[in-house]
């Protein structure tokens, strides 16, 4: 029998960035006695990445920014994949989410009136992120953190967990180790929340750190829950391209919201070549026209430059591979030109050192080199829009681990609502559902022991291969093969590398001890990796049309029909992953109204 340290809770929540967070203060002030696990130290967050803003319409700029607007750019920036009750939640309730942010003790940028300062960011009509310089995404971590220790919620730090339990067809708790001694840790819950972020170290260019190996999506999928949009990938346009050492580091995109403008070898602003005909009359059409905007009205929204990102993306892409690339393969991001250094320092600090620090660039006199970085995943764990709960009764799920809000493309500011929204949701609804339960779900012990010893099977195995080989090799499949352009030859010829390093891995042998041993974390993270680059793999392959974080070059179009479809993704009994396509719910009339008036 497995040796494990045992701890009971009404709700645990896996994943302590801002999700997370929110909803464990939600669970707890309803009563809920509530644990947050998180896989690395607390505070050590992607939400911190989110550097820009956080997108809701305030109207502290432009009065006449509302709800419905916001709904509307949403759904257009997703290509109307999105799920349109997710969309209206997320746009009507973010005000009130930031808000509360400011009561609880975030400093925003100020209105010289005093109110909280919006920004403009790609795929909004009308600037609306409240930011904190480029640190957003710190300051709101550091604000919910605050707030959660003031509550008490237990905290369990360098704790992974491989495993969701589960009574009959509900979850009963959550099994795991702690990652310095490798002992073995289990709580009986009566429901979960995951709030574990993406998949970004599938690939071998990310923004995405060490924690991002899809956790959230793999446990929902071995428990039983629905994965859909899996192919849906966002490749933010700008990360750092030089040098190597740091490739794949986000530049925010408040850089393009505070003036900054993208321009390739020859010196042109390229984006004017690719302005798509839904966003051509809310763009202006030369670059003496984006000039005169700048001029008139700080009103970025104007510029190409601050398209939805799949766009800019996409066209980075292209104007790399047709020889206008900048000298280290990317192109060349400038504010320098647009703005003063005192401007720059003051509205882009972590920027400014970023660079300096890292590329020995000073952004206040010389462009940036930037090309596309994997950075978020709309994809992810299916979630019914209101409870945020998923296919299989007492789990949840938020933020990026939960898809349907962003639809085929996220726009900028909107992760950061995102996961005050139906974080707070998804800790509400987990307490009221723990609140009806009488008693504590069972947990079987020979479920237990099953999992301990897959998870110690690489000590006892004569195994010869490297985790770290096995996650290089999928890393540059993944990257080459089902990257930001994609065509079937290359997406079944991924199929193939993944379905041999799958079998490979059955083969992976672990030196040393259990404490701390990141090749035995890897090891198990390499479960979760594999499944899900197949779920993607497959996904891609099923959706023959391109739509926004996924791109066909055999198909280059956005069909209508597959407007209205989201790929499903499930796991089977053999361990492989099955694709089918299902109708997502039809949009009510009066929102559909809010299109034709727009």
């Amino acid at each position: 029998m497995a040796e494990y340290e045992s701890h009971d809770y009404d709700v645990v929540v896996i994943g302590a960035g801002g999700a997370g967070l929110r909803a464990a203060i939600e669970a707890s002030a309803r009563g809920a006695r509530t644990a947050l696990v998180c896989k690395s130290l607390l505070g050590k967050a992607h939400t911190v990445m989110a550097e820009g803003g956080v997108a809701a319409a305030l109207g502290n700029v432009y009065p006449e920014d509302n709800w419905q607007v916001h709904f509307r750019d949403t759904m257009r920036g997703g290509k109307f994949l999105n799920n349109w009750r997710m969309a209206q939640i997320h746009a009507q309730e973010a005000p009130e989410r930031v808000l509360e942010l400011e009561e609880w003790g975030a400093l925003f940028d100020r209105t010289p009136d005093g109110r909280i300062l919006q920004r403009d960011f790609g795929g909004h009509r009308y600037a609306r992120l409240a930011h904190v310089g480029d640190r957003t995404g710190l300051e709101i971590i550091r604000t919910l953190q605050q707030h959660a220790v003031h509550r008490g919620i237990d905290v369990f730090m360098e704790c992974t967990i491989t495993k969701l339990t589960k009574d009959g067809n509900r979850v009963s708790g959550a099994f795991g180790y702690w990652r310095e001694s490798g002992k073995f840790i289990l709580f009986k819950s009566k429901a979960v929340v995951l709030a574990t972020g993406g998949i970004g170290k599938m690939y071998s260019i990310t923004s995405n750190s060490w924690e991002y190996t899809g956790d959230g999506q793999s446990l929902a999928a071995r428990a039983g829950a629905d994965l859909i949009d899996m192919e849906c990938i966002q490749f933010h346009p700008t990360g750092m391209v030089w040098p190597l050492s740091v490739r794949g580091i986000l530049v925010t995109e408040g850089v393009r919201g505070d003036g900054g403008t993208l321009r390739n070898s020859t010196g042109k602003r390229f984006m004017f070549d690719y302005i798509p005909p839904m966003f051509a009359k809310e763009t202006a059409d030369t670059e003496e026209e984006a000039d005169r905007w700048y001029t008139d009205k700080v009103n970025a929204r104007r510029t190409p430059d601050l398209l939805p990102r799949d766009e800019v993306a996409r066209a980075i892409h292209y104007e790399v591979k047709n020889g206008r690339g900048s000298p280290h393969g990317g192109v060349l991001l400038d504010i320098a030109t647009r703005r003063d250094e005192d401007y720059i320092k003051r509205r882009l600090p972590s920027m400014y050192h970023q660079f300096k620090q890292l590329a020995d660039v000073d952004i206040t006199k010389e462009p940036m080199e930037v090309g596309p970085t994997c950075h978020y995943i709309m994809g992810g764990v299916r979630v019914e829009a209101d409870s945020a709960q998923t296919t299989v009764p007492g789990l949840f799920a938020a933020g990026e681990a939960a898809a349907g809000l962003h639809g085929s493309n996220r726009l900028g500011g909107n992760s950061l609502s995102d996961l005050l929204v139906f974080g707070k949701r998804a800790g509400e609804h987990a307490a009221a559902y723990a609140a009806g339960l009488a008693a504590q779900p069972a947990v079987s012990e020979e479920e237990i022991d099953l999992e301990a010893r897959e998870v110690l099977g690489g000590f006892d195995s004569q195994g010869t291969e490297n985790p770290y080989t096995i996650q290089r090799e999928l890393q540059d499949s993944m990257q080459a093969l089902v990257g930001i352009i994609r065509v079937e030859e290359d997406l079944q010829q991924a199929l193939v590398k993944i379905a041999e390093l799958k079998e490979r891995s059955r083969n992976v042998g672990v030196e040393g001890n259990r404490q701390y041993n990141p090749g035995w974390h890897l090891a198990i993270d390499l479960r979760s990796m594999l499944m899900l680059a197949e779920a993607t793999t497959k996904s891609a392959l099923e959706r023959k049309e391109s739509r926004g974080g996924h791109t066909r070059d055999d198909y280059p179009t956005a069909v209508k029909e597959w407007e209205s479809r989201n790929v499903v993704s499930r796991l089977q009994a053999d361990g492989s992953m099955s694709v089918t396509v299902e109708s997502k719910p039809e949009m009510p009339p009066e929102l559909q109204q809010l299109f034709e008036e727009g």
